[in-house]
C-alpha cells in the first residue's frame, strides 16, 4: 500500500521555526531518496530538499541554510525543520520518494500541510 502522510503545518510569523513530519509507507521509503516538496497558491510545484539513504542531502537554494530534512528509518519518517521562515515560504508541502512515486501512470501525493508565514 502506498501511503504518505504529512504533519507539523501551521501559522508561523516571519522569523519563526516549524518541523514538519511525514509518515511514508515501506514501500516509498524503502526507495533510495526521500524529497520534500511545496506549492504556494498560483505556482507549479517545486522541489524543495532531498535526503539520500547515507544522510547526504541537497537543498534548493531558497531554502539552503534554513532549513534541515532528516530521516528515520526506524519509522519510515522524514522531517523538515524549517527556521527563519519568510512570507515567501508560504504552500503546502508534500514529501515524496525523489522522483515521485508513481501509481497508475501517474505521480502520487498526500494530503499535503499547510504553512503560513505571516504577521
Amino acid at each position: 500500500q502506498v501511503q504518505l502522510v504529512e504533519s507539523g503545518g501551521g501559522l508561523v510569523q516571519p522569523g519563526g521555526s516549524l518541523r514538519l513530519s511525514c509518515a511514508a509507507s515501506e514501500s516509498i521509503f524503502s526507495v533510495w531518496v526521500m524529497g520534500w516538496f511545496r506549492q504556494a497558491p498560483g505556482k507549479e510545484r517545486e522541489w524543495v530538499a532531498r535526503i539520500f539513504s547515507g544522510g547526504s542531502t541537497n537543498y534548493a537554494d531558497s531554502v539552503k541554510g534554513r532549513f534541515t530534512i532528516s530521516r528515520d528509518s526506524a519509522k519510515n519518517t522524514v522531517y523538515l525543520q524549517m527556521n527563519s521562515l519568510k512570507p515567501e515560504d508560504t504552500a503546502v508541502y508534500y514529501c515524496n520518494s525523489d522522483p515521485p512515486v508513481r501509481v497508475a501512470g501517474r505521480n502520487y501525493w498526500g494530503q499535503g500541510t499547510q504553512v503560513t508565514v505571516s504577521s
